[in-house]
């Protein structure tokens, strides 16, 4: 009997995969840019910490399998986060990478062909190329930590990380979340347990060790020194929303119990609109009207937007894709997420100055 026949007996190959180093090598990013993403992020933090008392939006595209659609919408929203930045900081939503149930498309990342070819190498590389037109643009990008290696190919570009419903409660994504370099928002569970993601804001906070990759892609043991900035991201669960004032007053306490500051940002989208994309304005709507009424933890919203409303299955011939339209959750259009984000300005424009430092 060989080693052969013991391990990795349901592998069918190991292809090689460039370093980080490699791929930033070929990709870097420029001083402008650099000092873009962090400037972006001391914003986010200071919302946080409320010394900025605007509120941020993360808006965007439910997954990126587009880029000259995904950049046609960067150029839309640069404009709009220009027009409301007295009020709102606008961060573009770039999802490469997405969970799955049981079965479906994984994102750019993994298949960036969309055919199951899953050349993730040539995906890795389009997705960095994508990051660094973004952060030349000066638009600040947000995406959902999903493959603990991403972060080490990606994570110089990125101002703002979720960890999704699925993911809050695995050890793995806490450790990852505690060295990140992003504050980093962790969604309540797929059931709506809000004390799933309080636990994981109170684990990233820490120092972790734990196994990894270094720049030069080899394994190598990351020490962390624990995340500050975790907040918590309401979504909804079990098909009901938990954008309401009651729902917004009990997460408050259960983050207060847990001695963590009150940062709530609201998911627009999910079981908050019964993932219904049309309904995302009412959720939104509902969340500006609690803070024109004095609520102080609310501190920021995400909305699934792209250029078309809807959504679209993977055709066989990707000629037939719609353009700017959505492959993944149905998704607001362009025109509704500038009514809906303009209506917000105006509504906080006088309010936010008043809230609370």
């Amino acid at each position: 009997m060989t080693t052969l026949d013991i391990d990795n007996i349901n592998v069918s190959a190991f292809d090689p995969m460039p370093s980080p180093e490699e791929i930033l090598a070929q990709l870097p990013l420029s001083p402008n840019a650099a000092r873009m993403i962090l400037r972006s992020r001391e914003v986010l933090r200071n919302i946080l910490d409320r010394k900025d008392r605007r509120l941020f939006v993360v808006v965007g595209p439910c997954s990126i399998h587009d880029p000259v659609a995904g950049l046609d919408y960067a150029h839309r929203l640069r404009a709009l986060a220009a027009e409301v930045s007295e009020t709102l900081y606008l961060v573009m939503r770039v999802y490469f990478e997405k969970p799955r149930t049981t079965t479906g498309w994984k994102g750019y990342i993994n298949d960036p062909d969309m055919d199951d070819s899953f050349h993730v190498d040539r995906g890795m590389h389009k997705a960095r190329e994508f990051l660094l037109q973004l952060a030349e643009l000066g638009l600040p990008a947000g995406t959902e930590a999903l493959d603990p290696i991403s972060p080490q190919y990606l994570g110089d570009l990125i101002s703002w990380t979720a960890i999704g419903a699925r993911t809050s409660e695995s050890q793995t994504h806490r450790e990852m979340s505690s060295g990140l370099s992003t504050p980093v928002g962790f969604k309540n569970g797929t059931n709506g347990d809000v004390g799933i993601a309080v636990n994981a804001i109170l684990s990233a906070s820490r120092p972790h060790s734990f196994l990894g990759i270094n720049d030069q892609g080899h394994t190598a043991i990351v020490r962390t020194r624990g995340n500050r900035y975790g907040h918590l991201v309401l979504r909804g669960g079990d098909g009901r929303p938990n954008y309401d004032t009651v729902s917004v007053q009990i997460a408050e306490q259960v983050l207060a119990k847990a001695g963590l500051p009150a940062n709530i940002v609201v998911d627009c989208s999910h079981a908050n609109s019964y993932k219904k994309h049309e309904w995302q304005p009412l959720v939104m709507s509902d969340v500006v009207n609690q803070v024109r009424l004095g609520n102080q933890s609310l501190v920021g919203m995400m909305i699934e937007s792209n250029i078309v409303a809807g959504n679209q299955a993977i055709p066989e011939d990707l000629s037939q894709l719609r353009y700017g339209c959505s492959v993944t959750d149905s998704c607001i259009d362009w025109d509704t997420t500038e009514r809906m984000i303009r209506d917000a300005a105006q509504l906080l424009r006088e309010v936010l100055p008043a809230r609370a430092g």
